[in-house]
């Protein structure tokens, strides 16, 4: 039910929940109208419970995105998966990603088990990337997540299907998500899109960019630290520029090698990329050095994940 034309204004927090490259940080991105969560071809790369604010005349949504549920294998793996089961805690609804092209599989049902057994805040399912397949098989899958939901015992408040490619459906799921929110006030400011720190929102496009087009032995092994932002000196007030150092961090040297690529091309590459839209995020000119530096085995050392954020 919309609150849209009464005076009614919702304010809360959802957040997306589904298994690695369900679609959540392109929706959160969708929802927002701003890039603010990391969205890579590459599964479990959101490390960060990232905000995104959704500004509605009805409401306003604080969508919080999670990493993906997965069975841990690193130290780094059981603390994401407590981070996401703290956040389910915290939230008003939450939205489980199911992509339309993918068969329901043991990994969906092993998340819908553990929602059921933990929550009895509002669910919908959302069904990603409909535009990927035909609307025969989005109605038997659509009928397949209602199954599913029976299975596991777990009822959904809705299921929509959406494309945030495509941009359809969004804004309908806004507006339901937002229903569900309790009646209050905004709880951040008009026009902005996230509360993360901008040192976190530079070490997630550095990340993207770093993830873009190579072996699969990396995205788990990267970690990005901005060690800082500052102001340069001797600069006219009308023509500032930023420094901006970041180390990235790799856990053996031939994932250094594979970050710098031959004569440093691929290191290259990734600055630019990242400048540009860190320099879109901050609206000024900006200097970038980076760093490639190994921390052997961080992922397992509670030392080094402290270290870097973790």
């Amino acid at each position: 039910m919309s609150t849209a034309g009464s005076s009614t204004f919702r304010s809360g927090f959802a957040c997306f929940v589904g298994r690695p490259n369900a679609g959540k940080s392109t929706l959160t991105n969708a929802l927002v109208g701003g890039k603010v969560a990391i969205t890579s071809s590459r599964p479990q790369t959101t490390r960060h419970a990232i905000r995104g604010l959704v500004h509605r005349p009805d409401g306003q949504l604080v969508l919080i995105d999670t990493p993906g549920l997965h069975k841990p294998k690193t130290l780094l793996g059981e603390r994401l998966n407590a981070l996401v089961r703290t956040t389910w805690g915290e939230v008003d609804t939450i939205g489980m990603c199911l992509p339309a092209n993918e068969a329901i599989g043991p990994g969906d049902k092993f998340l819908m088990r553990e929602l059921a057994s933990v929550t009895r805040k509002p669910v919908f399912a959302v069904v990603t990337k409909i535009d990927l397949v035909s609307p025969e098989k989005l109605a038997a899958y659509l009928m397949s997540v209602q199954q599913a939901g029976i299975e596991v015992g777990i009822e959904w408040r809705e299921i929509i299907p959406v494309s945030a490619v495509a941009n359809d459906q969004v804004d309908l799921l806004a507006q339901l998500l937002v229903a569900t929110m309790p009646e209050g006030p905004p709880l951040y400011p008009e026009g902005q899109l996230t509360d993360e720190p901008e040192e976190t929102l530079i070490a997630e496009i550095v990340r993207e960019a770093a993830l873009e087009g190579v072996h699969d032995e990396l995205p788990h092994s990267l970690a990005v630290l901005v060690e800082e932002v500052t102001p340069r000196a001797d600069r006219p007030a009308d023509k500032p520029l930023l420094d901006v150092r970041v180390n990235v961090y790799v856990e053996r040297d031939s994932q250094k090698g594979i970050i710098i690529g031959k004569k440093g091309t691929r290191l290259r590459d990734i600055g630019t990329a990242s400048r540009t839209q860190i320099e879109k995020m901050l609206g000024t000119p900006v200097y970038l050095d980076l760093h490639v530096k190994v921390a052997k085995e961080w992922q397992r050392d509670p030392r080094q994940l402290r270290k870097l954020g973790f």
